[in-house]
């Protein structure tokens, strides 16, 4: 049989790793497995090249062990060892695989006890009441199947933003050195539209003489290869989204116009064939690529009123982060050192509280330890940078923050946030919210909804009612910065900003790499329209210093 190319092999070693997981054993290897199938799938340059040349390591997450495995998937089709795995499981039980909370072990047994052998077998079931009338699995784990197949559906074939960003450089990296002819390698797609899921992987670049022959095999990868006249058009198109195209070539129609992937044409003439160019023949100023969703924004455009997007050079401080002092695992002193050095000028610590037993929540000494901490390090620091000290306080059941208030005063913020009881239903948990959002003493709601993104939806609230809440009590609304959170949802800024609300991107970092994750909370803010005077750490020092301070005086004007 003829050679499987990455796009086959990635699917096989999917598979592997699924089948591997139902297995047991190291769960770890199962992980190794389902990266290295990405990375197969964003490859830029043709499979058996790099196995021919002896470079499959080179893929990322790609080992000895894995490129044997590999280069057996491409040569043959197959592995003994999937072979021997194909025989115990079924394939379409691989598919509740991508329920999010559905473990392997609890798959293999919806499959042995109640023959469930496919998604929407497990559906059927889930919605007969089948599974909770099943010892062992019960109705919590019903209500979390139907809960999630929802995500199950949406999620299938995306990739995480940080994740697709590894395998799109790695991708750019190649094409470079493989291709040292094509010029402008560029990133487009979902991507570049700062989407927080990425299906579309996508990369546009130009040739001299772009053919069939010239364009690089990419198999799961798009690359779009064009002449300098087109790469601009080409570059548009690549990014998307349907929308935005289709309303920018009724625009373009409108004025006897034709919009399309070679370019904005009058008859057979070239009127603009790069990405600025095209905007402003249509009478439009350059439309951010993270605004482009077909969600208003070329009305916008047109009206003069599109906003200048927050950048990561604007933000001055990182605030919301978390030290060995709860479940971090740096100190305070290494954490600021690495906040300093990146060029911000303040780090806000915000370790958890006393109830969060999960995370080490912080003790009463343990607090006033870190304080004193601050301290000292703020003397060593001087003028140009601060730690500001802050605490991430749980949202009690009632709605009520963790420790009394002659404690919360003593902290510099308090971001407050709900860690449990997530099923409440919509209108007690708002309840519960719009109370810790009344307590004078919080700074910022974090991670809003709770969600995690392909893992779990977020907790049942009115939003706008939240939001609203929000602006009346001058409390900051979070857009944190983790990948798997990008909470609250972009889709929600312009109404925060509307209501009047100051949004604050925070990385939620337990960890010095994570501190970069800032921009990934960037990439939400201006993928939401929101403009850097309406970021709390867009703020100097000063200027937030003196923010908290004057917060701090309203309170105590309150009590």
């Amino acid at each position: 049989m003829p050679s499987l190319d990455a796009r086959g092999v990635a699917s096989l070693l999917r598979e592997y790793a699924q089948r591997t997981a139902l297995r047991g054993g190291n769960p770890y290897r199962a992980k190794a497995y389902s990266r290295a199938a990405d990375s197969l799938a964003a490859l830029a340059v043709p499979l058996d090249e790099l196995i021919a040349e002896d470079r499959l390591t080179e893929i990322p997450g790609v080992g000895d062990a894995i490129a044997d495995i590999i280069t057996k998937l491409h040569k043959t089709g197959s592995h003994p060892s999937l072979e021997k795995l194909r025989k115990e499981i079924p394939a379409g039980v691989l598919e509740m695989l991508a329920v999010p909370g559905l473990r392997p072990e609890k798959v293999l047994r919806l499959h042995k006890d109640l023959g469930i052998g496919s998604l929407s077998e497990l559906e059927t079931a889930a919605k007969d009441d089948r599974i909770k009338k099943t010892k062992g699995l019960g109705a919590a784990l019903q209500t979390k199947i139907l809960r999630n197949l929802t995500i199950a559906k949406s999620g299938e074939g995306r990739l995480h933003l940080h994740r697709a960003a590894a395998l799109l450089a790695h991708a750019k990296d190649s094409i470079r050195k493989s291709r040292p002819e094509l010029k402008r390698v560029t990133i487009a797609g979902d991507f570049r539209r700062g989407c927080e899921l990425v299906g579309d992987l996508a990369i546009v670049a130009e040739a001299a003489k772009p053919d069939k022959t010239s364009t690089p095999s990419a198999d799961g990868l798009q690359i779009r290869v064009s002449d300098s006249k087109h790469f601009g058009a080409a570059l548009l198109f690549a990014t998307g989204s349907a929308g935005h195209i289709e309303q920018l070539q009724a625009l373009a129609a409108e004025s006897g116009l034709r919009l399309g992937a070679d370019g904005l044409h009058k008859g057979r003439m070239l009127i603009a064939g790069e990405e600025a160019e095209i905007y402003r023949a249509l009478g439009l100023p350059f439309i951010d690529p993270e605004l482009r969703e077909g969600r208003g924004e070329i009305e916008a455009a047109l009206k003069g009123k599109l906003p200048k997007l927050v950048t990561d050079q604007d933000l001055r401080g990182i605030l919301h982060c978390h030290t060995d002092a709860s479940d971090g695992i740096e100190t305070l002193e290494t954490m600021a050192k690495a906040t300093h050095q990146r060029g911000f000028e303040y780090f806000g610590v915000a370790d958890h509280s006393k109830s969060a037993h999960y995370a080490g929540g912080l003790s009463l000494e343990e607090i006033a330890q870190q304080h004193r901490e601050a301290d000292r390090l703020n003397k060593r620091f001087g003028k140009d940078f601060r730690i500001l000290k802050g605490i991430e306080s749980d949202i009690l059941a009632d709605g009520s923050l963790d420790y009394d208030d002659d404690v919360l005063e003593r902290f510099d913020f308090v971001v407050a946030s709900i860690h449990g009881r997530f099923k409440l239903d919509r209108k007690a948990q708002t309840q519960r919210l719009l109370r810790a959002i009344s307590d004078p003493h919080t700074t910022i709601i974090g991670h809003m909804t709770g969600r995690q993104l392909q893992r779990r939806p977020g907790y049942e609230i009115d939003v706008e009612k939240v939001l609203r809440a929000c602006a009346k009590h001058d409390v900051v609304v979070e857009i944190n910065a983790h990948p798997w959170r990008l909470d609250l949802d972009w889709r929600w800024h312009q109404a925060a900003l509307e209501f009047g609300c100051m949004l604050s991107v925070n990385p939620d970092a337990h960890s010095i790499p994570e501190l970069d994750h800032m921009h990934w909370g960037v990439l939400m803010a201006r993928k939401g329209g929101v403009p850097a005077d309406r970021v709390l750490n867009a703020m100097k020092l000063p200027e937030i210093t003196r923010y908290l301070r004057q917060k701090r005086r309203s309170l105590a004007r309150a009590a």
